[in-house]
């Protein structure tokens, strides 16, 4: 396969941890203006909450579509939402799914952006599936992990609408973080509230890189400072939280999820042996 310049086999870090299946990734966007505090592309994407367009993006896209396989599936995104507010306007995301659908790829959505429900006429109309990310639905929370992003019961919103129109949907429930989003509490009534819009419950613990890490101590000082007496290891470039600690929380949500029928899964935790699904969403395309 020649190599690509916008669609890349999704390839995180070569982490052993990671159990998705065999996929592309595409980001339609160069970094993330929703500015969530705990994501990891500002260890590696410069000015990563400046958000701007790729270059030429749909000219690449169709080149590169021609050295992938047929029929693959694509993911995005994995390191910038697809459905910023400016999104509306340039359409380059609703442009590059008319595009998977015509030429029969396979599609997974990852997303807080409620616009995606402008697209659902494509997805389903194709193989196309959402995956959409709560961390919790307390406001003052949200306002502070995520500013920028729409708020939590605007993306409900998005799943009740892919339910509607029978569109595969999972939530994502991540990152869990101590003493801000991992509470019994709070899992039961993310889970609770989206049960019935979903077919599956997908949870990883947070997994700060130190500038992610910095951002959450100052937003949350109290959790904070105790959150960082809890990070035990380091693989590759990610603080973990204990095992001990990270089994209890998935096994806690994969409990929740059980008691509502839905398939569960983990990401990134070493904890492969406790899924029922697919890690990604993707298990019903």
């Amino acid at each position: 396969m020649r190599t690509t310049e916008v669609i890349r086999p999704f390839d995180p870090w070569k982490s052993k941890q990671c159990t998705c299946p065999s996929k592309f990734s595409l980001n339609p966007y160069t970094g993330c203006n929703y500015g969530c505090l705990y994501c990891y592309i500002t260890s590696f994407i410069p000015s990563a909450f400046n958000l701007r367009e790729k270059k030429d993006l749909i000219k690449r896209v169709l080149k590169d579509l021609d050295s992938i396989p047929k029929g693959a599936l694509v993911a995005m995104s994995n390191s910038s939402d697809p459905y910023p507010e400016i999104e509306k306007e340039k359409c380059l995301t609703r442009e590059i799914l008319k595009i998977l659908k015509e030429r029969g790829f396979k599609v997974i959505i990852t997303t807080k952006g409620n616009i995606v429900i402008r697209d659902i006429d494509i997805l389903k109309e194709m193989r196309g599936a959402i995956a959409i990310t709560i961390t919790t639905f307390d406001d003052d929370i949200s306002d502070k992990l995520e500013p920028f992003a729409p708020k939590p019961f605007k993306r409900l919103e998005v799943l009740k609408e892919a339910r509607k129109a029978k569109i595969p949907a999972s939530l994502r429930l991540d990152p869990l973080i101590p003493g801000i989003t991992d509470s019994k509490e709070n899992i039961r009534d993310v889970i609770g509230r989206c049960a019935s819009y979903i077919d599956q419950v997908i949870t990883s613990t947070f997994k700060p890189r130190p500038d992610s890490l910095k951002r959450i101590i100052k937003a949350f000082p109290e959790s904070g400072e105790k959150l960082n007496s809890l990070l035990s290891s380091k693989i590759g470039n990610s603080y973990y939280l204990s095992k001990e600690l990270r089994l209890n929380l998935i096994e806690l949500v994969r409990k929740e999820a059980i008691k509502y029928n839905l398939a569960f899964s983990s990401c990134r935790e070493d904890f492969s042996y406790l899924n029922t699904a697919i890690c990604d969403g993707s298990a019903k395309l």
